[in-house]
């Protein structure tokens, strides 16, 4: 394959980065490097080629499709590390989604994998979610996110839109495992907010992957996810347990901000019957897991889409 990887500097672009060219595929990654991490990126390999530039940029945008001729497509590429910037994400998630989607429409690709979040649902009326239910989304990340996709269906392409649940490995940047760790270690506080959450391992993620981009394999939007939810209070008792933290006083725990939602759990079983998967790994086995990465590799970076929480 010629994979085209948006955003491949990221957690999960660099990832699938290092698996695709671990079997012999050609790679090429666009990046604005807004979040991702040139570090993340393997070292100069014949068979990867790396465009720093902006999916915004349709001029640029064409030019790599012209000069790499990508037979795949896995469009990463997202803005988020600004809940206020609503131009960016916009530029970003929307007509870059555009500018992509339809570079790779002329260019007669054979599949279009997209990542999306699992926050394009907004507050869901049930739990667990089923990929059925109405998008909702009411933050400047979400809106935009569901914005792309929603052009991506109608598009006229090969695609696969997968609603990501938190996706668990290597380099993981973004969420509260990385925060806990990171505070807990350097002998700081911490607060829990009173959200539930689903947890996926990269494993798993890239087994979905594996099954998506096979050619002729089924299309449309699909969740990954375990279809297991958890409190992020669960999450710090597991770190506290894996670095042998003594706490002075319980961990505080705060309601949900006005821009986040209380539970967010997404329901797999049509996932798992159209591609006849399923997840591996059990929410502790991929929380131990991340937190043993982070034993030898360290925490690089920390984002969030959220507003900082008011100062305590």
């Amino acid at each position: 394959m010629r994979i085209l990887i948006t955003g491949g500097a990221g957690c999960l672009g660099s990832n699938l980065t290092e698996r695709y060219l671990e079997r012999g595929d050609t790679v090429c990654i666009l990046d604005n490097f807004a979040t991702g991490q040139r570090e993340s990126l393997p070292a100069a390999h014949s068979a990867m080629t790396v465009v720093e530039g902006s999916v915004y940029d349709r001029a640029l945008v064409d030019r790599v499709f012209t000069d790499f001729g990508p037979t795949h497509v896995i469009h990463s590429a997202a803005a988020y590390k600004d809940p206020d910037n609503w131009i960016e994400d916009v530029r970003t998630n929307v007509e870059g989604t555009i500018h992509v989607v339809e570079a790779a429409r002329s260019a007669g690709v054979k599949r279009f994998v997209n990542f999306h979040t699992a926050l394009g649902y907004g507050r869901p009326d049930a739990l667990p979610i089923p990929v059925s239910a109405p998008a909702r989304p009411f933050t400047s990340y979400g809106i935009s996110k569901q914005a792309g996709e929603s052009y991506l269906a109608i598009a006229g392409v090969p695609y696969v839109s997968l609603r990501l649940a938190n996706v668990t490995g290597p380099r993981l940047a973004i969420g509260p495992i990385p925060t806990f760790y990171t505070r807990l270690k350097a002998g700081k506080g911490c607060f829990c907010s009173r959200t539930v959450r689903d947890f996926i391992d990269m494993d798993d993620f890239f087994s979905v992957m594996d099954l998506v981009m096979a050619e002729g394999a089924p299309t449309g939007a699909f969740n990954v996810s375990t279809g297991t939810g958890h409190s992020i209070k669960e999450i710090f008792d597991i770190v506290v347990d894996h670095l042998g933290v003594t706490l002075a006083e319980p961990v505080p725990e705060v309601d949900a901000g006005a821009d986040d939602v209380p539970a967010v759990v997404l329901d797999p079983s049509e996932t798992m019957r159209a591609f006849d998967w399923k997840p591996r790994y059990t929410f502790e086995q991929t929380i131990r897991r991340m937190l043993a990465w982070y034993d030898q590799h360290g925490v690089t970076a920390i984002y969030s889409h959220l507003k900082a929480p008011p100062a305590r």
